[in-house]
């Protein structure tokens, strides 16, 4: 199971330090929404720059205009991004074809879909390759975790990579890797741990990914 980092509210230098730190224990590196609306691409050629050999996901939540949405995460470096679940059809397969121009990939983010495993459905008969299960931190407020509509999507989905994001840390990672969960994204679990290295060094080795003595 893959690591996915999100960077949402430090700032640039700060983040472009911790993932330079973390490196060797994650797989993707998120440049989340909140920088992107902070910083915009920059953030996402500031890690390129960094970290050259990494995949780097910009979390742009694509609603409209899903080409030029895309193709300008993908000219900043960008090896993801992502549109949501509940935009039209088009605006999705608009950005597929961006990704595929790129060599790119697009999550398509199930946040606030109301039948996630319908929908499911719906993406894959569009191409949609990649899927993110996503419970926002304002549900997460109120005890909600994305691990139930996880199981719907990994039961309706055929052939997608599914990453899930949600709260995610050392003491929950081990449901998703039971039940074969391709990618978690864990944001503060790392970035807000009094020893970020040592966080991540732990939750490679939780996710099975053979790091714990790098």
């Amino acid at each position: 199971m893959k690591i996915q980092l999100a960077i949402d509210d430090i700032a640039l230098t700060e983040a472009v330090g911790l993932c330079s730190e973390v490196a060797d224990y994650v797989d993707i590196i998120e440049i989340g929404t909140p920088m992107i609306i902070q910083e915009g691409m920059r953030a996402v050629r500031a890690i390129r720059e960094a970290l050259p050999d990494h995949q780097i996901l910009a979390d742009t939540k694509i609603m409209d205009a899903g080409a030029y949405e895309a193709e300008l995460a993908f000219a900043a470096g960008a090896d993801y991004c992502t549109v949501l679940g509940v935009t039209d059809d088009l605006t999705i397969t608009a950005c597929l074809k961006a990704a595929s121009a790129k060599t790119g990939g697009v999550f398509v983010d199930l946040i606030c879909v109301p039948d996630v495993a319908q929908r499911t459905r719906e993406l894959e008969g569009l191409g949609v390759e990649l899927i993110a299960v996503h419970t926002g931190v304002d549900r997460q407020a109120e005890g909600v975790t994305p691990f139930a509509e996880f199981l719907q999507v990994k039961a309706a989905s055929t052939a997608s990579t599914i990453s899930v994001a949600g709260g995610i840390n050392e003491d929950t990672i081990g449901q998703y890797l039971a039940e074969g969960c391709d990618i978690v994204v864990i944001g503060a679990g790392i970035t807000k741990a009094s020893d970020p290295v040592a966080a991540a060094r732990r939750l490679s080795a939780l996710a099975g990914r053979g790091t714990e003595n790098s």
